[in-house]
């Protein structure tokens, strides 16, 4: 169980993601870089008792960012996010 919770990081709330739980029935969690969808759909399972029907991963890449008084460019760091699609008749309350 403490495997599961390494993979998924946290719930992203945003417009886009709230609008596609309510119509959808699509959920979006930041996880862990080398997690696989396998992975992701044991791991949703197993921490929210729900059945998952569809993963889809994509990886965010870092942007270019100004760090500092004198304009010295840095770099935010990559993550990966998933898009999970659960059975109908389930839900999790990620607020």
């Amino acid at each position: 169980m403490e495997r599961y919770r390494k993979l998924i990081l946290s719930p992203l709330i945003s417009e886009k993601s709230m609008r596609e739980t309510e119509e959808h029935n699509k959920y979006t969690f930041r996880a862990h870089p080398s997690a696989t969808k396998i992975d992701l759909k044991r791991a949703i399972e197993a921490l929210y008792n729900v059945r998952v029907t569809r993963v889809n991963t994509l990886n965010v890449a870092g942007k270019s960012r100004r760090r500092s008084y004198r304009h010295r460019m840095g770099k935010t760091a990559a993550w990966k996010k998933a898009i999970i699609t659960l059975a109908p008749g389930s839900s999790i309350d990620v607020i």
